[in-house]
């Protein structure tokens, strides 16, 4: 029963999260805060799910909601963290992020919010690189990889600031493809700048 109503709960609020489904359709949820790395890890993880972080401080806790994640899985999480991270804006091409279980995740007394300690961790490198599509009604920013939704546009390292991009963003999508999108909209799913939009 508590499982049950526990998975209802995820259901109802990842959408606060940092989100998105993989090509093979897993669901990833990371934070956008200290405030939502604990929770995303208090209400997400499970000892048997993987879980990414940036190697160096300054990235979400990304969470594939499944004990068994392709490679595909894998690598389009890896990319969503670097893509959401610090090292986005600094440019660099390939970006490390550390992979583990939710069973290799712990808290100390002390540790500040959103903080963990972190057993048996691998490495992987990140080519950030994302594309605009919808999923589940919403404009969401994923990794560019071949999937069935339709790319409205491509989001790579660049100089433009998260406002001019969400903008330009916006009105391809409104020109090109009739759809009612707001500059707001876009900004809450794409990273926070230093980004050029084609």
């Amino acid at each position: 029963m508590f499982k049950k109503l526990r998975q209802i709960r995820e259901a109802k609020e990842y959408m606060s999260y940092r989100w998105f489904f993989t090509s093979e359709g897993k669901l990833v949820v990371g934070g956008k805060s200290d405030e939502q790395n604990e929770n995303v890890l208090r209400y997400f993880k499970r000892p048997g799910y993987t879980i990414m972080h940036t190697t160096k401080p300054g990235s979400p806790f990304m969470i594939i909601q499944s004990d068994d994640p392709s490679k595909n899985d894998l690598d389009e999480c890896a990319v969503f963290c670097a893509c959401f991270s610090k090292e986005w804006k600094t440019g660099k091409k390939s970006i490390d992020i550390d992979v583990f279980k939710g069973g290799d995740v712990f808290k100390n007394k002390g540790m500040k919010t959103g903080t963990f300690g972190v057993k048996n961790k691998k490495k992987v490198k990140a080519k950030p690189e994302l594309m605009v599509i919808i999923q589940k009604g919403k404009i969401r920013a994923v990794p560019k990889v071949k999937r069935k939704e339709e790319s409205l546009a491509v989001i790579k390292q660049g100089k433009m600031d998260k406002e001019a991009a969400a903008e330009k963003i916006a009105k391809k999508i409104k020109e090109k493809y009739l759809l009612p999108v707001s500059k707001e909209e876009v900004m809450r799913a794409i990273p926070s700048g230093n980004m050029s939009v084609r």
